[in-house]
C-alpha cells in the first residue's frame, strides 16, 4: 500500500507521519508537493498538520487553492481515502471535501494536550478497528480547533453518521469539560456523505507508539489498511 502525504509551505507534521507509515505500518510513502497535479499513484492521501503558508489568511484558506488540491479533490471524487490531520482537517472544509468551519478556539490560545476521544461511528474506512463506544487516547495541537456548522448542518451530520470522533471524558461521557476547544456537540472529527474523506483535529500519527505515551492512533491507520486490502481482494 502507497499512501501520498502532501506538503504545503508551512506543513510541519510531514515527517511524523512519513515515520508512521513506513516505520511503524512498513508501507510506502512519498512526499507531494503542493505544485504536483498528479497523485494517482497513491491508496491513500493524508493532509498533515502545521501552518500552511503560516496560517496568515484564515487557516487553510490559501492551502485550498494550491495546484495539488484539484487532484485531491478529483482523487475523492473517484472514491480514494483521504485523511486530514489538524490543519489538514482546516484544508479539507476550506476546499468544500467536508462541510462547517474550523475556527479559533473559545479558550482563544494554543492547546496542545492529550485528550480522549469517542468513537461514535466503527463503520467507516478509518475506523473499522474501532468499536462504537470506544474510548481512544490521541493528542491536539491547534489554535484553530472549535469546529463549527449551523443547526441544519449538525442534524445531517448526525442522522447521517458522519460524526465520527466526539470530545469526551474517560469513562465516555461528552461533557462541556471534556470539550478541550469548544466544538459544536463536542465534535472532533467527521467524514463525507460517502464516507472516504475524514477529518479529524487530534494527530493520531503522534499516538501510534508506546513510547509516545499511547497506541490508540495505529486504530485508525490500521482500519485504513484493512479497508484498502478488502478492496484489492
Amino acid at each position: 500500500m502507497r499512501f501520498g502525504i502532501i506538503v504545503f509551505p508551512g506543513t510541519n507534521c510531514d515527517r511524523d507521519c512519513w515515520h508512521v507509515v513506513t516505520r511503524v505500518l512498513n508501507c510506502e510513502a512519498d512526499f507531494v508537493w503542493h505544485e504536483e497535479r498528479d497523485v494517482s499513484r497513491f491508496d491513500c492521501l493524508i493532509l498533515p498538520g502545521g501552518f500552511s503558508y503560516g496560517d496568515y489568511l484564515r487557516v487553510g484558506a490559501v492551502a485550498r487553492f494550491s495546484p495539488v488540491m484539484e487532484a485531491v479533490c478529483e482523487f475523492a471524487e473517484r472514491g480514494g481515502l483521504v485523511i486530514g490531520i489538524c490543519n489538514g482537517f482546516q484544508i479539507l472544509v476550506e476546499a468544500g471535501l467536508l462541510p462547517g468551519a474550523l475556527v479559533r478556539n473559545t479558550t482563544i490560545h494554543f492547546i496542545c494536550k492529550f485528550v480522549n476521544l469517542r468513537v461514535e461511528n466503527a463503520n467507516t474506512p478509518f475506523t473499522n478497528r474501532c468499536e462504537v463506544g470506544q474510548v481512544i487516547r490521541i493528542p491536539i495541537a491547534h489554535n484553530d480547533g472549535r469546529y463549527f456548522c449551523d443547526d441544519e448542518t449538525l442534524k445531517r451530520l448526525e442522522s447521517n453518521g458522519q460524526i465520527v470522533f466526539r470530545y469526551c471524558d474517560p469513562k465516555g461521557q461528552i461533557t462541556e469539560e471534556a470539550n478541550p476547544n469548544g466544538s459544536i456537540g463536542n465534535i472532533a472529527g467527521i467524514i463525507n456523505e460517502r464516507g472516504n474523506v475524514l477529518g479529524m483535529m487530534p494527530h493520531p500519527e503522534r499516538a501510534s507508539e508506546s513510547l509516545m505515551g499511547s497506541r490508540d492512533g495505529l486504530l485508525i491507520w490500521q482500519s485504513i489498511l484493512s479497508t484498502v486490502a478488502s478492496l484489492t481482494k
